[in-house]
């Protein structure tokens, strides 16, 4: 797969021309969303992974091919960062979301063995109010038996059917379980 880092934007001139479909990535800090982005590329360290919350600071951008970008979002919720540079981060997101004309879909991440956070909901209700497709995904599977896992994936859908009645994907970065499904929904979408 052609896959190569673009750029790490802070605000809208820096964004790529909009001339293919992008989309997103978004979740709480430290909820696997790098190793997620390098799993679905296929890549070891394309997006960078750390055991630090609150790493991703910018908007990167990553063109795959000449047909799509892929979006790593800031993260939301707990990170060892000052107030100032996280009421940053929301703004920087917001106006991205709301004005990316070419944004087919959000990849809204959570990991399976949480409830969903404050953070998780307000997205997903934000999402939902501007009819943005939401693709939501539950990761650290491999942390939990089959069973677990199927249990919690149910319950997470039931909490979020009223804002998202998408069915969540359970993914692992370590088994590398939903890969396929994920690269499934965006290509459907990015058809459109």
């Amino acid at each position: 797969m052609d896959v190569q880092f673009l750029i790490s934007a802070f605000g809208e001139a820096q964004y790529p021309p909009p001339d293919r479909p992008e989309v997103a990535f978004a979740g709480r800090s430290n909820v696997g969303k790098s190793s997620l982005l390098n799993v679905i590329v296929n890549r070891k360290s394309l997006a960078r992974t750390s055991s630090t919350p609150g790493r991703t600071q910018s908007i990167n951008y990553f063109r795959v091919g000449e047909s799509l970008y892929l979006v790593d979002l800031p993260g939301y919720g707990f990170a060892r960062v000052p107030i100032q540079v996280k009421q940053s981060w929301q703004l920087m997101v917001e106006t991205y979301l709301s004005n990316r004309p070419n944004l087919n879909a959000v990849v809204v991440i959570m990991d399976i063995r949480r409830e969903p956070a404050t953070g998780d909901i307000d997205l997903l209700m934000w999402l939902k109010h501007y009819d943005i497709p939401v693709i939501p995904v539950l990761t650290k599977a491999d942390k939990l038996s089959r069973q677990q896992a199927a249990r919690r994936a149910a319950l997470i859908k039931g909490i979020l059917k009223e804002i998202c009645p998408t069915e969540p994907i359970v993914f692992s970065a370590k088994t590398m379980e939903g890969r396929d499904e994920i690269w499934e929904r965006i290509n459907g979408l990015c058809r459109k």
